[in-house]
């Protein structure tokens, strides 16, 4: 039996009730488990798609540009483009003005299957803000502070 001082059940409902850690977690869990499931008749989940939708930009963006974006470390991120380039959806392309790095870019078939991908998202992410009695902006501008 440990010496530990023991926390009061009081302390677990508050942290249940008011955790914005939790809470987030929740709701992150629950939100990528729905667009999961309706992007996956394409062959996406829905980090996959956020991946590939910020590679959509007119110049091909640095490995650094697309981690901050996403709130990912580079070594994160570089494990999940390695089944979109294996899939042939994104290329990796070596910086023209900096050898060290690199920049990532929608490959054709990649642009083909984000194409399709959008209008799931489309249908699903006005459903879940249709569905919301809060201000989805209001959420959004939350979660930005928190984020920075």
């Amino acid at each position: 039996m440990s010496n530990a001082p023991v926390i009061p059940y009081s302390k677990t409902l508050q942290v249940k009730d008011t955790c914005l850690c939790l809470f987030a977690q929740r709701a992150a869990r629950v939100l990528a488990r729905r667009f999961d499931l309706a992007l996956k008749p394409l062959g996406l989940t829905n980090q996959q798609f956020s991946l590939m939708m910020s590679l959509n930009r007119p110049a091909p963006p640095s490995l650094g540009q697309v981690a901050r974006l996403l709130g990912m470390d580079r070594t994160t991120l570089t494990a999940a483009l390695k089944p979109l380039t294996r899939n042939g959806w994104v290329e990796v392309l070596p910086d023209p003005k900096d050898k060290r790095g690199k920049r990532l870019a929608l490959t054709a078939v990649g642009v083909g299957v984000l194409q399709a991908a959008v209008p799931v998202w489309d249908a699903v992410h006005g459903a879940l803000e249709a569905g919301m009695a809060t201000d989805p902006q209001l959420l959004r501008n939350g979660l930005a502070e928190i984020s920075g």
